[in-house]
């Protein structure tokens, strides 16, 4: 056996008591995601998000978070990919996201539903060009030729095909939201003492938090 050794750095962050919390945890996450710019050398948006398939096997990845809005997490991919495959058949997820600078984590649980085509189209239109036609050229998550020069000779098909920079969005690409029953704000503090806050949605559709242990 191999034991991986950490840095050994103690997590000496500030305090979080229940008070210093919103009472909507998306406004929370909000907070907390506006000081992570400020503060994180990596992008703050990156989430590590976990899906199954409809036989529970697990798997996870690095997305970008792309918005929030006052139903949950939205994030982009191509529906054909792994894990659009997973939510077809299993329609739950969960992601977290670590902010080492900050020692802090947010994890997040709960259903995944599509966003409507018009705000997928929205963000579609929002990318840079060449996002836009990776979007049509890569088919993800299919096994492809070893050699890289498939997807360049895929890409500059795209380009061609639609030369005049008009991009429409693929039908097989979109927007999802995450719609969380649970969040978790982790705090780290020394002596992995951490001061953990978990929010559940009640059956009235409101917040109940409670202290987790370390």
């Amino acid at each position: 056996m191999i034991y991986l050794e950490g840095s050994g750095k103690d997590f000496a962050g500030p305090p979080l008591a229940r008070e210093d919390l919103s009472s909507d945890p998306l406004r929370q996450f909000v907070s907390w995601y506006q000081e992570a710019l400020r503060v994180e050398a990596g992008d703050p948006s990156a989430a590590a998000l976990a899906t199954s398939s409809r036989e529970g096997r697990v798997r996870s990845r690095m997305v970008l978070l792309k918005a929030i809005d006052e139903r949950g997490f939205l994030f982009f991919t191509n529906y054909r990919s792994r894990k659009g495959r997973d939510l077809e058949e299993n329609p739950q997820g969960a992601f977290s996201c670590f902010w080492p600078a900050s020692l802090r984590q947010v994890c997040a649980r709960g259903g995944v539903e599509k966003v409507s085509p018009e705000e997928s189209l929205r963000y579609f239109q929002s990318r840079p060009l060449l996002s836009r036609l990776s979007a049509w050229a890569s088919p993800q998550s299919e096994p492809i030729p070893i050699e890289r020069a498939f997807l360049e000779g895929r890409l500059r098909e795209m380009r061609e095909r639609f030369a005049s920079g008009e991009v429409p969005l693929p039908p097989h690409w979109g927007g999802y939201r995450l719609v969380p029953d649970e969040i978790e704000f982790w705090q780290g503090r020394s002596s992995r003492l951490h001061d953990r806050f978990l929010y559940e949605r009640t059956s009235e559709g409101g917040w109940r938090v409670e202290r987790l242990a370390p």
